[in-house]
């Protein structure tokens, strides 16, 4: 460290809430050796001038600590929050100073904040807010209580930049990430391609009749309804089951697979939001949970459980109940997985660290 920054350093503000700028450090070197050649050649106009550079210093602090008083800041967030996936918040800068107005404020968020931008106001009126929209940022899934944000400013002169923490809090639940990662989106194509197979066939008992939509093979056509009704009418058949995918994430992790672990929390999520939204009964299930969707739960519950799993080591996995539905197990040991009974349904995936995603032939 330079001399230079040792002596700012040892101008700054018990507790970091004041830091001297190379402008601030100018100004008091000037009146240093202006003083001093005052004092030595005991000259009026000297000591005028010192008292004029005085004063501006000690009004330039007094109008930087009155600028950040009595400011309250608000964060409105949505609903639902997915990592990895920019959102959209509001801020709401409130000052509760009557009569005096803050100028050139700043803020800035830390890192667990979401807010990766410096936000300016140029100036904020007395007794007034300004409202402000936002792109947050989380990177990673869980629960959050606090984020803290820093006001900071420069305001009148640049001698000194002041900051003031703020920290808000209340419960926040980051899903995990719902986009598509590598060899994502082609698993979710290939296990809803075998479902819609498990589902071919149109059943026997008579349910209703409807439009005709299309792609629909034309030997479905109901001719006498189309006729009366001078457009397309398609005899529909009640199905003799409705298929679902069970997702299980084995949750007995050994310590070296921790960071597949998190990939694979994705993968559930994604998987369970993107076939839920096709209209597919999904149920999740893990050492602790047992979850169906939309039976039981909705789909946000069961991506508020995945933002806060955690691996349970030692705690072996249960044996398949449902071997008529799609299984897709995502375990860092396939072998017990196998042994309990898993994979032996009419279609099933595997995930695993070593091998990805792997099918078992029907």
């Amino acid at each position: 460290m330079s001399s230079l920054e040792r002596l700012r350093e040892r101008l700054h503000w018990p507790g970091g809430r004041q830091k001297v700028t190379g402008a601030g450090l100018a100004f008091r070197l000037a009146l240093l050796l202006i003083a001093s050649a005052a004092f030595l050649l005991a000259n009026n106009l000297l000591f005028l001038i010192v008292a004029a550079m005085f004063s501006t210093l000690m009004i330039s602090g007094f109008v930087t600590r009155l600028g950040l008083a009595g400011l309250e800041l608000d964060l409105s967030l949505p609903d639902h929050i997915p990592a990895r996936r920019n959102v959209r918040a509001g801020i709401r800068l409130r000052n509760l100073k009557s009569w005096v107005p803050s100028f050139s404020v700043h803020l800035a968020g830390s890192p667990e904040s979401g807010l990766g931008t410096i936000l300016n106001f140029p100036v904020i009126p007395g007794g007034g807010s300004i409202e402000e929209s936002v792109t947050l940022y989380f990177p990673k899934r869980g629960a959050q209580r606090e984020r803290s944000f820093q006001f900071y400013t420069r305001f009148p002169f640049g001698f000194a930049e002041r900051r003031e923490m703020v920290t808000l809090r209340n419960d926040l639940i980051v899903y995990p990430c719902l986009d598509p990662q590598p060899g994502f989106e082609s698993l979710l194509e290939t296990v809803t391609g075998e479902i819609a197979a498990m589902q071919h066939g149109r059943g026997h008992d008579f349910y209703r009749i409807r439009p005709y939509e299309m792609s629909e093979s034309a030997r479905h056509v109901d001719w006498k309804a189309t006729a009366h009704t001078g457009a397309l009418q398609v005899r529909e058949f009640a199905r003799d089951q409705d298929w679902r995918a069970v997702i299980y994430l084995d949750l007995d992790v050994p310590v070296t697979a921790e960071s597949w672990f998190e990939n694979a929390v994705d993968c559930c999520a994604f998987l369970a939001y993107r076939l839920a939204s096709r209209g597919i009964e999904v149920r999740l299930r893990t050492q602790e949970l047992d979850m169906r969707v939309p039976n039981e739960a909705d789909i946000y519950s069961l991506l508020k459980y995945l933002a806060l799993v955690s691996p349970m080591r030692g705690k072996p996995p249960a044996p398949p109940d449902d071997l008529d539905s799609f299984e897709i197990v995502l375990t860092a040991r396939p072998d017990r997985i196998t042994a309990l009974g898993w994979g032996e349904g009419r279609a099933a995936r595997v995930l695993t660290p070593d091998h990805g995603p792997s099918s078992k032939p029907d």
